[in-house]
């Protein structure tokens, strides 16, 4: 476990060899078994496969960061080229359901459940918080057949990484508080 959370990566750059449907079930699997508050399990999930689909959420998401001057600095929105999916072939968006105790949360360790495990098949990941605005639009989520009652709230794109990532330096633990 401790190997999968020290060498996991964020990749942005993918092969296109696309994920079998069994290995998409197998993470999900995975994303099922993470804790939730009281149980609730607040989690549903949308797989999208279809490179057009895909295509359509990044130039409507480049299309929504254009006016924050922001990300101008940080990602070449003008370039037709430029994916916000960087070439990855699936992505699985992790839904809350609507009630509970703590539903974004518990979808947040769904997804971790689902990162790390991915990490142990050999493929590679990315949250995309980039995405999830415009997955939330209304517009979108009929598109998507995302159910009014659910909010997209963790888009992950899931591949086999074209390249390696370099290994990012983390901050020592910040420990405010070790009350004895």
């Amino acid at each position: 476990m401790l190997d999968a959370i020290h060498q996991r990566r964020a990749t942005r750059a993918y092969a296109s060899r696309p994920v079998s449907e069994s290995v998409v079930r197998d993470l999900l699997d995975a994303a099922v078994w993470a804790p939730s508050a009281n149980n609730l399990q607040p989690w549903s999930f949308v797989i999208i496969q279809d490179r057009a689909v895909l295509a359509k959420i990044s130039e409507d998401t480049k299309k929504l960061l254009f006016d924050d001057p922001h990300w101008h600095t940080h990602l070449p929105l003008t370039d037709p080229d430029f994916d916000i999916f960087y070439g990855c072939g699936t992505l699985i968006v992790i839904c809350s359901q609507a009630g509970g105790f703590n539903p974004v949360g518990d979808c947040y360790l769904a997804g971790q459940n689902l990162m790390l495990t991915a990490w142990s098949l050999g493929l590679a990941t990315c949250p995309v918080g980039l995405a999830r605005d415009v997955l939330q639009a209304e517009a979108m989520k009929r598109q998507l057949h995302i159910p009014a009652e659910l909010t997209p709230v963790l888009p992950i794109i899931v591949g086999y990484a074209s390249t390696a990532m370099p290994r990012s330096e983390r901050h020592a633990p910040q420990i405010h508080a070790w009350i004895k």
